[in-house]
């Protein structure tokens, strides 16, 4: 069978750096786009971010390779895992009109849990009892985060928009495979643009199908207006945001494709978990939010439950790159 990924230099210090840079700005891009979802539309915010990071990412680009680094064998690889991130955006930054940074991002966090089950038919891996229990710990987590026993007035938001945050997590689940199959020989800014450009393309098709505003008329769903809200020209400081939205997309995007090309995910990937704690943060210092005991209780459980399938496939000596909660990027 041929190896899923291509051997390369292992320099864990450059992934730690890299990685923790990238959840940084992770954490910043999802705390802009939740402060500006109330006056403009979503698809605006990725036209937005995508200019700008492509931008930033072209620039990076002429440092690794030039313009020919941009050819590939594998064009049809990169449009499903551009889609799939796009998707898996779409979903969760409309979850986030609605819902608090924390809870979104922290239902998110499953997407290893998923990747794990998506293993045994895609991949044909024999996952052990214990994996399998950490997995239904996670999915514990999930259960009572959405809290069945509630009824509306006692939730955020409606049942489906709880669930946006986990159609995010499975649709970028299937990413990361496709990641570490192109990152083997394809440097990280050319990825980075790949997908851009394809944000870009569905931006502008949102645009022409919905930028009036014509569908947002009458909506009373938080998420639905984020989506189909008209296109306003940003002013003052709201200008300013737009392009730390572009500034944090370019980073992103680069950041998380080196940092799994410069560093086995064993060795990397629990440093991801930075990103609910600095979800928390933000959520209290800008919007005034602290998750509630119940939702404390549920992020615990699939923290703990990502951590020990983490472990348990380290210390089985595994390659855990398509099992990690890498965002959606």
């Amino acid at each position: 069978m041929t190896p899923l990924v291509a051997a390369r230099p292992d320099r864990p210090t450059l992934g730690i750096a890299l990685i923790l840079l990238g959840t940084a700005a992770i954490s910043v891009n999802d705390m802009l786009i939740k402060a500006l979802s109330g006056g403009y539309p979503l698809h605006q915010m990725v036209f937005a971010r995508s200019v700008l990071g492509l931008v930033f990412t072209l620039t990076l680009l002429q440092y690794e390779g030039g313009w020919r680094a941009l050819k590939t064998r594998r064009p049809g690889l990169h449009l499903v895992r551009g889609l799939c991130l796009v998707i898996s955006n779409m979903a969760f930054f409309a979850a986030l009109a609605a819902l608090p940074l924390a809870e979104a991002t922290a239902l998110f966090f499953v997407a290893p849990l998923f990747i794990t089950l998506l293993s045994i038919p895609v991949l044909g891996e024999k996952v052990g009892p214990l994996r399998l229990s950490a997995v239904a710990v996670g999915f514990l987590g999930v259960l009572i985060m959405q809290r069945p026993w509630a009824g509306g007035e006692e939730l955020h938001a409606s049942r489906l928009v709880l669930a946006l945050p986990l159609l995010a997590a499975l649709t970028y689940a299937g990413t990361m495979v496709l990641t570490r199959r192109l990152g083997a020989d394809m440097p990280a800014a050319a990825m980075a643009i790949y997908t851009q450009c394809i944000f870009l393309v569905v931006a502008v098709a949102f645009y022409l199908a919905a930028g009036d505003g014509r569908f947002a008329e009458g909506q009373t769903n938080e998420s639905l207006l984020f989506l189909l809200r008209a296109w306003v020209w940003p002013e003052g400081r709201d200008l300013w945001l737009f392009v730390g939205l572009g500034f944090c997309s370019g980073l992103v995007g680069y950041c998380l494709a080196a940092a799994y090309r410069a560093a086995d995910a064993a060795t990397i990937a629990p440093f991801e978990y930075a990103g609910l704690p600095l979800a928390v943060f933000w959520g209290w210092a800008v919007f005034g939010t602290l998750p509630a005991p119940v939702t404390w209780v549920g992020m615990a459980l699939i923290l703990a439950s990502g951590v020990f399938v983490y472990l348990r496939e380290r210390r089985r000596g595994r390659e855990v790159a398509a099992r990690r909660p890498t965002r959606r990027y």
